[in-house]
């Protein structure tokens, strides 16, 4: 009896401050000093600036169906930035790169992807997005031992349509983590080589300068040689944005890292209630378009978070590094957990902005 009753008394106390919790995080940490920031030159800013007046050149007609929202995609503050620095500021180079990219979305239509159409590949958890670093880039896990479908376009789709939620991003950050643990993972369930290279011809072609960092993890000695294999794939900068095994609480806030990998943030996956979440949030329609009110994504949400830069240290177009920011962020912490699906913590939708 003794025996039992202390067993009860130890469940109690494991439950007591072992609470899962399901509600996704939307912010990043209170205090979060955003980076990295870009400062531009007179000169970067004339490209920038160039290159923006190309790309209208090859906007669809307005009659096209999908005119707003390549337009929309247009608009987006960072996006001819980034083409710019992923081009290293050759102009013919940035222009043939967006280009590229145009040609893709118009067939890919990333925007429009349904949720019913990919909501399957999200049954098992394969791929979650939630929390973020300390840099304050959403954070992407990717679990390839939890594959539950068999290779097909829409696996790749399913990808897609994680990367185009950016409206998780703060305003003022660019770029996401991704992080691949390949715990449980087997060589029927990891992605072949083939489709490695459609996604990394993806990310590096068409979501320019978004990867902030990859990291791996749990990475078997058995599966050694499919990075062998993609390899060849990885550019140079992506490569050196790859990191193997590192403490994740370097990069992470422990409340904000999943408790899978050391981290406080003991999450708790139900398929049909993280799915809302994300849907609701991001003002997601059935078919794939945005609700009146979400067309530039809920951005109120997130509070305003200090860019970590300095006029004096940091270089033309590069990222600052120096803090100059004393203000502190005033975001929803996480770790307060309030859902999404309740009416008190959906963001107040702002007005649909009209494009012509």
């Amino acid at each position: 009896m003794l025996g039992m009753a202390v067993l009860s008394r130890c469940l109690f106390n494991f439950c007591s401050f072992h609470t899962m919790v399901n509600a996704v995080f939307t912010t990043p940490e209170p205090g979060t000093v955003l980076q990295p920031i870009y400062e531009y030159s007179d000169e970067q800013q004339a490209h920038i600036k160039t290159l923006r007046e190309y790309a209208d050149t090859l906007l669809l007609d307005p009659l096209d169906p999908y005119y707003k929202w390549e337009l929309r995609w247009l608009n987006k503050p960072d996006t001819m930035p980034r083409y710019m620095r992923a081009a290293k500021w050759k102009l013919p180079d940035a222009k043939r790169r967006i280009e590229g990219t145009i040609k893709w979305r118009r067939e890919f239509r990333p925007e429009l992807i349904r949720p019913d159409e990919v909501k399957i590949e999200a049954e098992t958890g394969k791929i979650l997005l939630n929390g973020f670093d300390k840099d304050g880039r959403p954070i992407i896990y990717m679990r390839p031992g939890r594959e539950n479908t068999e290779t097909s376009p829409r696996q790749l789709r399913h990808l897609v349509w994680w990367l185009t939620c950016k409206d998780f991003m703060p305003p003022g950050q660019e770029s996401l983590v991704i992080i691949v643990d390949y715990k449980s993972t087997t060589l029927r369930t990891n992605p072949s080589i083939s489709v490695a290279s459609k996604v990394l011809t993806i990310l590096q072609q068409h979501y320019v300068e978004t990867l902030g960092r990859a990291i791996v993890t749990n990475l078997p000695m058995l599966l050694n040689f499919f990075y062998k294999g993609i390899s060849p794939f990885l550019d140079p900068v992506t490569r050196d944005k790859m990191r193997f095994n590192p403490d994740l609480l370097d990069l992470i806030p422990k409340s904000q890292l999943d408790s899978d990998f050391g981290g406080d943030f003991d999450f708790e996956f139900d398929h049909e209630t993280y799915w809302k979440q994300i849907v609701d949030f991001c003002g997601i329609a059935e078919d794939g378009t945005r609700l009146e009110g979400y067309f530039d994504g809920p951005k109120n949400i997130h509070g305003e978070l200090p860019s970590q830069h300095s006029d004096e240290d940091t270089e033309p177009g590069t990222a600052s590094r120096t803090s100059t920011s004393s203000t502190t962020a005033s975001v929803t912490s996480a770790g307060e957990t309030k859902a999404l699906a309740s009416p008190e913590a959906t963001p107040a939708a702002p007005e649909l902005n009209e494009v012509s």
